[in-house]
């Protein structure tokens, strides 16, 4: 026979640990069940002894007594679970005989103290959950944990979800989303943040440079398209001319509308700056705008095309989750360390969000406490006389033997005071 590392004994199999509840509880029975055996020794011993010494009756008076508040305050501590010796005695197995007053009172008590506004205002108010989550956030062992669980479940999650049916829940969700913005609005602040950003003008000069670059590269081609176009009568170094001087016009207006200032590029931007002011304000774009956006969602297409588009979206979730665990478990540990990190170096965020919490926790508690009260006297309604009591008697049971030990002891001093006094009132 040898122990196991969790403390089971092995001898040809496992035996489930001991409950030190349960052995308190049965060490301190068997203490209180020896005190009464030698009290009623003592008492035996001191009754039956012949000899004549003047102390023996103080401790036969001591053991009768003690004996006599052992047996009370045992017979009171089992009624109080049980009936004493199985007897029908009235006011016994008090526990079992009142099991949904006890659940009642119990989911009362519960609501009553400690489900109450201020009780829990001072309660949530010491604790710093969004404190204790960061510091072990910080902790390179826990949040490394924490990300490869979440980068080993990530697939799981994946496959399990219901592909056509989020497709569709996506789409119907899109549609709704488009059918409820304005499209003139929208493209009018859109245009507008590009427009700010400085991308329209740089792009605008890439397309000059761009056209300059593609004269250049193709003014033989001009030419020759000139001459093509011109009378036959007409001579050929007259054409050449005349596209020599319309290819160098165009490339001297290139290079002059590399400058910002350049009037077409300034009257350009005239033409942008109202366009953004006319679809957020006029109406007939506006309307011309819902109109186009009506027909672009009764389109099949674009259901079609939304479907697709989640197909492939799953798709590269799919295969791509389990092929890239490893980096996802990485970047999880580092957005967890760096959250927890934030969270620290910020207290006014970590009272803001500690603050919410509460107040969360608070209306949650207080909205349910009656329908927690309620829980607590239905279980324990539900429990059978014998769990009942076992569960009292584990939390409890321990203590109650002190009451039988000091009814003992108690008994035999009063018992011992009672028999001096009547000593001293014959003697007076």
């Amino acid at each position: 026979m040898r122990a196991t590392a969790s403390g089971r004994v092995r001898n040809g199999r496992d035996r489930e640990p001991v409950d030190p509840r349960r052995a308190g509880l049965r060490r301190m029975r068997t203490i209180a069940t020896l005190l009464l055996l030698v009290m009623t020794l003592v008492f035996v011993a001191t009754t039956a002894a012949k000899a004549d010494w003047p102390w023996l009756p103080y401790v036969r008076a001591f053991a009768e007594a003690g004996m006599v508040g052992a047996c009370a305050d045992w017979f009171a501590v089992v009624a109080l679970f049980r009936r004493p010796l199985g007897l029908p005695i009235p006011h016994t197995g008090i526990v079992a005989n009142n099991k949904e007053k006890i659940g009642a009172a119990l989911g009362r008590f519960i609501t009553g103290n400690f489900l109450t506004a201020s009780a829990l205002t001072e309660r949530l108010d010491r604790i710093d959950a969004i404190g204790a989550a960061a510091r072990w956030l910080s902790h390179p062992s826990n949040a490394r944990r924490l990300s490869h669980y979440v980068a080993a479940m990530l697939p799981r999650v994946v496959d399990s979800l219901p592909g056509p049916e989020i497709g569709a829940f996506l789409g119907r969700l899109a549609y709704r989303g488009i059918e409820a913005i304005p499209a003139a609005p929208l493209a009018s602040r859109v245009l507008a943040v590009v427009w700010a950003q400085g991308e329209a003008q740089t792009l605008i000069a890439r397309a000059v440079e761009h056209s300059e670059s593609a004269l250049k590269r193709h003014k033989d081609y001009i030419v020759r398209k000139v001459a093509e176009q011109s009378s036959r009568w007409i001579p050929r170094w007259v054409d050449r001319m005349i596209a020599d001087r319309v290819t160098s016009g165009l490339l001297s207006t290139m290079a002059d509308m590399r400058d910002p200032a350049h009037p077409w590029r300034v009257e350009l931007q005239q033409a942008v700056e109202q366009l953004i002011h006319d679809l957020a304000t006029d109406p007939e774009l506006f309307a011309r705008g819902e109109a186009f956006k009506a027909e672009l969602l009764a389109n099949p297409t674009f259901m079609a095309q939304a479907r697709t588009l989640w197909a492939e979206v799953e798709g590269g979730i799919r295969t791509g989750v389990p092929a890239h665990s490893d980096a996802i478990a990485r970047a999880c540990e580092l957005a967890l360390r760096g959250t927890g990190d934030w969270l620290q170096r910020d207290p006014a965020r970590k009272a803001q969000l500690n603050r919410r919490i509460r107040v969360a926790a608070q209306r949650l508690l207080l909205g349910y406490r009656f329908d927690i009260g309620a829980y607590i006297e239905r279980v324990v309604r539900d429990w059978d006389n014998t769990m009942l009591i076992e569960k009292l008697e584990l939390q409890v049971g321990k203590d109650l033997q002190y009451i039988r030990i000091n009814g003992t002891l108690v008994g035999g001093l009063v018992g011992l005071l009672i028999f001096l006094a009547s000593k001293w009132t014959a003697v007076f």
